[in-house]
């Protein structure tokens, strides 16, 4: 992959990010609150929509960006000499890494973000504040392993999915697809991939929102899981899902959309 290209990979993906994620900020306030241990209405109900956002905003681009020049320059090194039929394979293996990637920059941005969504009355620099001074660095970082776990599974669906839908669409047109028709494909691959992980997405939000020393704050996603399916069943499972499958959807059309309408122009 040419430089060039990488950095059109990279500029263009953290505009799609910042885009996205600014766009649908309220929507992910509200999956956050109905998926929140104390509930809804006392994690905020519809007050505060935009608590935590400048912690999107900060990490929005350089996460988006870092997905995004792995993901390419994983996906070419792959192509490189490989089969067609092993090419879903190497979509999987590229979103992966570049998902490994981006949680080094999403998770402290994630912490700081739900705890502030559920806490509308403290601004994003107390929580900051208060997160550093009471656990440390390690407090940032606290769910790592379960919002990978979650994003992993999620991207094994998405982007192959999309890949493949832009395919059988340039097939079936005879060009390659425009950015818009990009846009309708990654909602519907978004859509469905929000749907299937939604409990992991469950698990992630009890984990990152827990208070030190519970039992959840150890981070442990298959103990999260069970104590939702213990006290709430499948409706604690999938708390939030119709919120996250619209914003996920939404995003997927403006997010893939953006970055392949940036990237264009790039090159």
């Amino acid at each position: 992959m040419e430089a060039r290209e990488s950095w059109a990979a990279l500029a263009a993906g953290g505009v799609a990010g910042v885009c996205v994620d600014l766009i649908l900020f309220p929507l992910d306030t509200v999956k956050t609150r109905l998926q929140s241990p104390q509930g809804f209405r006392k994690a905020g109900g519809f007050r505060g929509i935009y608590a935590g956002v400048p912690s999107t905003a900060i990490g929005s681009f350089p996460n988006a960006a870092a997905f995004f020049i792995t993901y390419e320059n994983v996906k070419s090194m792959l192509y490189h000499g490989s089969t067609p039929y092993l090419t879903p394979a190497a979509h999987m293996v590229a979103a992966s890494l570049g998902e490994v990637v981006a949680c080094l920059i999403r998770v402290p941005s994630e912490v700081v973000k739900q705890r502030a969504q559920v806490s509308p009355s403290s601004s994003t620099l107390q929580i900051l504040s208060r997160t550093l001074y009471h656990e440390g660095i390690q407090g940032l970082y606290r769910g790592y392993k379960s919002t990978v776990l979650r994003e992993i599974p999620f991207s094994l669906v998405q982007f192959p999915l999309w890949e493949s839908l832009k395919d059988l669409w340039s097939w079936k047109q005879g060009h390659v697809v425009d950015s818009w028709q990009s846009a309708v494909c990654g909602a519907f691959a978004g859509g469905f991939a929000a749907a299937v992980t939604t409990p992991l997405d469950v698990a992630k939000t009890r984990i990152m929102l827990a208070k030190a020393g519970s039992s959840n704050a150890s981070g442990n996603v298959l103990a999260a899981l069970g104590g939702i399916w213990r006290t709430q069943g499948l409706s604690g499972l999938f708390a939030g899902v119709v919120p996250r499958m619209a914003a996920i959807s939404l995003g997927g059309f403006i997010f893939l959309g953006t970055y392949e309408k940036t990237r264009q122009l790039l090159l």
